[in-house]
């Protein structure tokens, strides 16, 4: 068996950047709302704006989100497929079920 250690390593670092707890509470988010702007991120995390941009930062680097600016404001949305995989793994019964509750 052969390993493509360079396609490892390419999923090695995707997760990396989602594995911080302030990065997944935003991927999340993203991913259960459809996309928001910093200052809704800034409220549901209850951590400083600046803490927020940077992790946002990180997270857009590797390609993970992107953003769409309107005036002043940038709402950001999931852009890599593979994470809403992950996600869907992750909280996806746990989505389920506060669905369900909701009704």
């Amino acid at each position: 068996m052969v390993i493509d250690l360079k396609n490892m390593e390419e999923k090695a670092e995707l997760l990396k950047v989602i594995a911080h707890p302030i990065r997944l509470c935003i991927v999340r988010g993203l991913w259960k709302n459809g996309g928001c702007n910093v200052t809704h991120m800034q409220c549901c995390l209850d951590v400083p704006q600046s803490t927020v941009s940077q992790h946002l930062g990180k997270l857009r680097q590797a390609g993970v989100i992107e953003g769409e600016r309107n005036g002043l404001e940038i709402t950001y949305k999931l852009k890599d497929e593979r994470v809403k995989s992950i996600l869907a793994c992750l909280f996806g019964e746990e989505e389920l079920e506060n669905n369900q509750e909701e009704k």
